[in-house]
């Protein structure tokens, strides 16, 4: 059933979080579309497979859990939550989703929009207020990017509602290109080869953030989008510049792109196949210990190479294109097997 929450303003001492949940509202029927178009049907099942398969690679959703689908109105999280409501109709295998948005009291901002579409899905949700934009006005100096402190309080915020609220897995809008201008955010600005990871637990380890979007592209995104008129919420409300950095790297990679089509794939894919023997991170390698592996007879790095080669012998094989949600032990395994097919249907 759908369950429509009362949305509590935070007052003094409240940080707006205690969501109070009503009778839940009968389900509206969703908005009419005309029927979609076979090009946008191929879109979608290209999609849903691209998201199935890094479901399966990182074993983002496993029987049992409770995904808290993170919504801030924008093309890139209507979709995931697009998806994975697909894919959740055609699989046997019990997960739950919630679709949760925190109002930030940006001004402007068009409350009604996203409670009116849910309901209109009949998807159970949580509207969280906390007034975060107050704070990021007091503490960050005009004409300066706002998004970075205002994106740590949101999640801080998320996270805190999911440890009250036993979410298993918070999932998260970032698509491929995301994470390859967040790569070169990092190594230009600095000084890291660090990118998104697909799958990750928080600094704190209480949650695990999945991102189902990692293998899509922006532009299928895009396409999608406009393709299911989603009722998008601009990004712009607080007036805050779009970060600068961030810009100039996603004007690098559109470059690149015009320049030599599928650039940022290849990119992507050099992420998913790194050879830490061959960078120059201590941390990472034993280089101090190659003395005594030469003399024990084992070549450095073997064994990763040996891995990577049957990764690309099972790919070639097309048994790692087949997208699914990835068991995580033995018993999930033939529920498992049902969702692949199901994402292929």
């Amino acid at each position: 059933m759908s369950g429509e929450l009362e949305r509590q303003p935070g007052g003094a001492g409240q940080d707006g979080l205690n969501a109070r949940p009503r009778h839940a509202a009968p389900s509206r029927p969703a908005p009419s579309r005309t029927a979609p178009s076979r090009t946008a049907k191929r879109l979608e099942a290209h999609l849903r497979g691209l998201v199935g398969k890094a479901i399966e690679d990182y074993g983002m959703i496993a029987d049992g859990d409770r995904v808290m689908v993170c919504l801030s109105g924008g093309k890139d999280s209507y979709t995931l939550l697009d998806i994975l409501l697909s894919l959740k109709r055609s699989a046997p295998v019990e997960f739950s989703l919630i679709a949760v948005n925190l109002d930030q009291k940006q001004p402007g901002f068009p409350a009604h929009v996203l409670p009116d579409y849910l309901a209109s899905l009949g998807v159970p949700y949580h509207i969280l207020e906390q007034d975060t934009y107050s704070v990021v006005k007091r503490v960050i100096p005009e004409g300066k990017t706002m998004c970075g402190l205002c994106s740590r309080l949101r999640r801080g915020a998320l996270y805190r509602f999911a440890a009250e609220h036993g979410i298993t897995k918070i999932a998260l809008g970032h698509h491929r290109d995301d994470i390859v201008e967040t790569f070169f955010l990092n190594l230009f600005f600095g000084g890291r080869l660090k990118a998104m990871a697909p799958k990750l637990l928080s600094d704190d380890g209480r949650h695990i953030v999945i991102r189902p979007l990692a293998y899509v592209s922006e532009r299928d995104i895009a396409r999608y989008a406009r393709s299911r008129a989603f009722p998008i919420i601009p990004c712009n409300l607080c007036g805050s510049q779009e970060n600068l950095q961030r810009a100039a790297v996603k004007r690098m990679l559109a470059a690149w792109e015009r320049e030599h089509p599928g650039r940022t794939e290849t990119i992507f894919a050099a992420l998913r196949s790194v050879e830490p023997e061959h960078l120059a991170d201590a941390r990472l390698h034993d280089f101090k210990g190659l003395e005594r592996r030469r003399l024990a007879g084992r070549p450095s790095g073997a064994a990763p190479r040996d891995a990577a080669r049957g990764a690309e012998a099972r790919e070639a094989s097309g048994a790692a294109r087949i997208p699914s949600i990835a068991p995580e032990t033995h018993a999930e395994e033939q529920s498992v097997a049902h969702v692949r097919a199901a994402a292929l249907a």
